[in-house]
């Protein structure tokens, strides 16, 4: 019984590490627009695609498209939208994550938090 116990835990133990190690999932998005125009809510889901990571939001009804580069500590983004294009900064809070956003040519920056689903 106790090799079993001892073994769960480390699964769980492992899992959990694996978890908070990497930004791939799928998560409920909270933020806010830069310059104080508003409050925002929706989904994101990000993908390990080879050395980068695909990063879609869904906000509004409004799908915003991004590449990311990083590792378990942090995650920068470029999005695109229509013609929309910005840049995000998050950095690792237990299992989500949370940073800070601002469009191309903006002078302001936005609180953004990715919380697991």
């Amino acid at each position: 019984m106790k090799s079993l116990l001892a073994a769960g835990m480390a699964a769980l133990l492992w899992s959990a590490a694996a978890f908070a190690a990497d930004p791939v999932g799928s998560y409920n998005v909270e933020g806010a627009n830069p310059g104080g125009s508003g409050k925002y809510r929706g989904t994101v889901t990000v993908e390990k695609t080879g050395q980068t990571y695909r990063v879609v939001w869904v906000v509004g009804g409004t799908r915003y498209i991004g590449t990311g580069i990083g590792n378990k500590d942090f995650l920068a983004v470029s999005y695109r939208s229509g013609n929309d294009t910005g840049l995000a900064l998050y950095g690792a809070d237990g299992g989500n994550w949370s940073g800070i956003w601002t469009y191309a040519g903006g002078r302001d920056v936005a609180p953004e938090v990715w919380k697991r689903q």
